[in-house]
């Protein structure tokens, strides 16, 4: 049997591939500057999971992803410093690999297995730079309460505990206190089936950020919506209570099989804004937003659905938060 690899030893064809994946990211994504900015990112990895335990894949193996493709991920990921990921699965082979890459400042937390068809075997979780950011204390899963509490949902909304919970956890940053939500609505069948969780995840986040107002912590949730466009009964139902997008975001594709002109809006980066009354409002400023596309220096001669399963088939989105003075 061949010996493992050493993943912190990349071939020559991967530091170079790294390479170039560097200079991109450079001239895309702001420098972190402590103490006055924070780089915040979401992600959906699909299948995070098992890998090869190679450089290459060969031919009629499973699973595609291998030792290269983290390497490629690490390079996107630490360019922030808390990034939220969504479709790790009970096997944590790939994402413990990813976390050797990224090194020992890097830290991370997660949720259990999601149980049942509908959970498909998903895990939430944040990684984060601990020499950029420290958890605050807050680590919770969203429980709905239906019709009473101060979490409630109303009734008729959603008869039922989200697919996959979200998972809460707040963080600390010069001297800035931000609580992240993390999520994936679950597809279902036709995109009706998805307005019962966001219209639900809406009212429990209004409900939270009203509770949230004299601490003035920052507020924001952001992972996989599942919203189709930017004018449609789920985008509707998201932004219901107040939650607003960032707007950098607004126009950019999520997937690397949206067409142009046709960009689904399934990923986002949202909070509540100032003059929503009696609710905990966002105090950093969003300087800057965008998606890191990918796909021009990892396609090669691979087919998108191939690439997807070595890397994704979502865009990570990110934001730049600045730091009040």
């Amino acid at each position: 049997m061949a010996a493992t690899p050493d993943i912190l030893a990349p071939p020559a064809f991967v530091t170079r591939t790294v390479g170039r994946l560097d200079d991109s990211l450079e001239a895309t994504v702001p420098a972190k500057q402590p103490g006055r900015n924070i780089l915040v990112a979401t992600w959906n990895i699909r299948a995070l999971s098992d890998l090869t335990k190679a450089w290459e894949t060969p031919e009629d193996t499973s699973p595609l992803r291998n030792f290269a493709d983290l390497h490629y991920i690490a390079a996107h990921i630490r360019r922030f410093d808390v990034v939220a990921v969504q479709e790790i699965r009970g096997n944590l082979r790939a994402l413990r690999y990813l976390l050797k890459i990224l090194g020992d400042t890097w830290a991370f937390l997660l949720t259990d297995v999601t149980g049942g068809h509908a959970g498909n075997g998903e895990r939430l979780s944040f990684l984060y730079d601990t020499e950029r950011v420290k958890p605050s204390g807050l680590a919770c899963e969203l429980v709905v309460t239906l019709g009473e509490g101060p979490a409630r949902v109303s009734r008729g909304v959603l008869d039922r505990q989200f697919a996959r919970t979200p998972y809460a956890v707040s963080f600390r940053s010069a001297d800035q206190t931000f609580t992240l939500v993390t999520l994936h609505i679950n597809y279902g069948d036709k995109p009706s089936d998805r307005l019962p969780e966001l219209t639900a995840l809406a009212q429990w986040l209004a409900n939270w950020a009203e509770r949230e107002f004299g601490w003035h912590h920052n507020l924001i949730t952001l992972g996989d919506f599942n919203i189709d466009r930017a004018d449609d009964p789920l985008f509707d139902a998201f932004t219901s209570t107040g939650l607003t997008p960032a707007p950098p975001l607004a126009t950019l594709p999520r997937t690397i099989f949206d067409k142009p002109g046709k960009h689904h809006h399934y990923d986002q980066i949202a909070w509540f804004t100032h003059g929503t009354h009696g609710r905990a409002v966002l105090n950093l400023e969003c300087a800057a937003g965008g998606q890191l596309d990918f796909v021009d220096n990892l396609l090669g001669e691979q087919t998108l659905t191939t690439l997807s399963w070595h890397i994704s088939d979502h865009y990570p989105l990110w934001v730049e938060f600045d730091v009040p003075r």
